[in-house]
C-alpha cells in the first residue's frame, strides 16, 4: 500500500510517498481502507522530530484520525461488517491507504455524511467532548472561554459548548477568523495581538469571569487565563502552540478554589480510548446526524498535496480542519 512518510525530521520536503507493507488486523481489530485523514498540528510536531509517536504506531507514518470502510475484519472482529463506513482516532499512521486498529475504538460515521467530512470529527471534536464535558465538566448556562477558537479543537469547542447551553468567548490573533466562528455560536470574540485578555473577559462576563477555560496554546497565555477564571473556575490545557513554560498565580489558584487539568488523548492505554470512542459516539454521533454539530473543513485536499497542507497550517490560515483524501 502507499503511505505519506517521514524521510527523516525537517520541513516539508522530508514527507514522500511510499510503498509500505500492508497492515494485517489482529483478533480483535479491523483494517479500514482510508479514504480521507486529518491534519494535525501533532502531525507537524512529528515531522520535525518534536514528538515522536507511541511504541504501537509507525515511527514514520504520521496522522492521528482517518475515515474510511472497513476491509476486513480480525478472527474475531465481530462489531462492523465489511464496507461499513467508519473514521476513528489511532496513535499515529493515518496518513496511508489502510489502517488498523482495535474494532471497539472504531466509531460509525454518521449517516449521509461524506467521508471527507467524516475525517474532520474524531480528534477535533473527541478532544472538545472530552476536555469540555468530562474533564472540565462545563454545565448549563456556565461561560466558556476557547483559546485558539478557530482551530479545528477551537471549532468543535464552541459547538459542543452551545451543546451544552455555555456562553462561548473565543480568542483569536484574527478578526476575520473569529467574525467567521460568530457562525458557529461563538458569543463574545476576544482580538488578540498580545496574550492580555483577561480584563476583557472580566468585562464582557459582568465582573464575574469564565467557568471554564479551554487552552490550546499554553505558554503565556496560562497566567491570564488563570485571572480570567471565576471561583472555582476550571482550567483544562490540551496544547502548547506557545510553549511549555507560563507564569502560575498561586494566590488566585487559592483564593479562587480553582483546578488546572492537563490532557492528551495520543498516549492513553487502549482502554481509555476506547471507553472515550464509546461515550463519543453514543452521545455526540446523533448530535452530527441532526446537524446539531457540524464538521468544520477548512479545505480538502489531495494526499499529493500533503506539503501544502503542512504549510497552510504552518502558516496559521486555516479555520477548522484540512484533510487529505487518497
Amino acid at each position: 500500500m502507499r503511505a505519506i512518510c517521514i524521510r527523516e525530521p525537517g520541513d516539508v520536503d522530508v514527507l514522500e510517498m511510499r510503498e509500505v507493507v500492508e497492515p494485517e488486523p489482529g483478533p480483535f481489530e479491523i483494517r479500514v481502507a482510508v479514504r480521507a485523514a486529518g491534519l494535525n498540528r501533532a502531525d507537524l510536531l512529528q515531522r520535525r522530530g518534536l514528538y515522536p509517536p507511541p511504541p504501537d504506531a509507525p515511527a514514520d507514518i504520521p496522522g492521528l484520525e482517518f475515515a474510511g470502510e472497513v476491509e476486513a475484519l480480525g478472527a474475531k472482529a465481530t462489531r462492523f461488517q465489511v464496507g461499513e463506513p467508519v473514521m476513528g482516532i489511532v496513535g499515529g499512521g493515518a496518513y496511508a491507504e489502510k489502517v488498523v486498529l482495535h474494532e471497539r475504538a472504531a466509531m460509525r460515521v454518521p449517516s449521509g455524511m461524506e467521508l471527507a467530512q467524516a475525517a474532520a470529527i474524531p480528534e477535533s471534536f473527541m478532544t472538545a467532548f472530552d476536555g469540555l464535558l468530562r474533564q472540565g465538566e462545563l454545565k448549563p448556562g456556565e461561560r466558556l472561554l476557547v483559546h485558539a477558537v478557530a482551530s479545528g479543537v477551537g471549532t468543535a469547542a464552541v459547538q459542543v459548548g452551545r451543546l451544552v447551553g455555555a456562553s462561548v468567548l473565543g480568542t483569536s490573533r484574527s478578526a476575520d477568523k473569529l467574525a467567521r466562528c460568530r457562525v458557529l455560536g461563538l458569543d463574545v470574540a476576544l482580538h488578540l495581538e498580545e496574550p492580555r485578555f483577561a480584563d476583557e473577559v472580566r468585562h464582557a462576563t459582568g465582573g464575574a469571569g469564565v467557568d471554564v477555560v479551554l487552552d490550546l496554546v499554553g505558554g503565556s497565555y496560562l497566567e491570564e487565563s488563570v485571572a480570567a477564571l471565576a471561583p472555582r473556575g476550571r482550567l483544562v490545557v490540551v496544547g502548547l502552540l506557545a510553549g511549555n513554560l507560563g507564569k502560575l498565580p498561586l494566590g488566585l489558584l487559592l483564593t479562587r478554589r480553582l483546578t488546572i487539568r492537563g490532557t492528551v488523548l495520543r498516549s492513553r492505554p487502549l482502554e481509555e480510548k476506547i471507553e472515550l470512542a464509546q461515550a463519543f459516539e453514543r452521545q455526540m454521533l446523533p448530535q452530527f446526524e441532526s446537524r446539531r454539530l457540524v464538521p468544520v473543513l477548512d479545505e480538502a485536499m489531495s494526499v499529493a498535496e500533503v506539503r501544502r497542507a503542512h504549510q497552510r497550517m504552518e502558516a496559521n490560515a486555516t479555520l477548522g480542519k484540512i484533510v487529505l483524501t487518497w
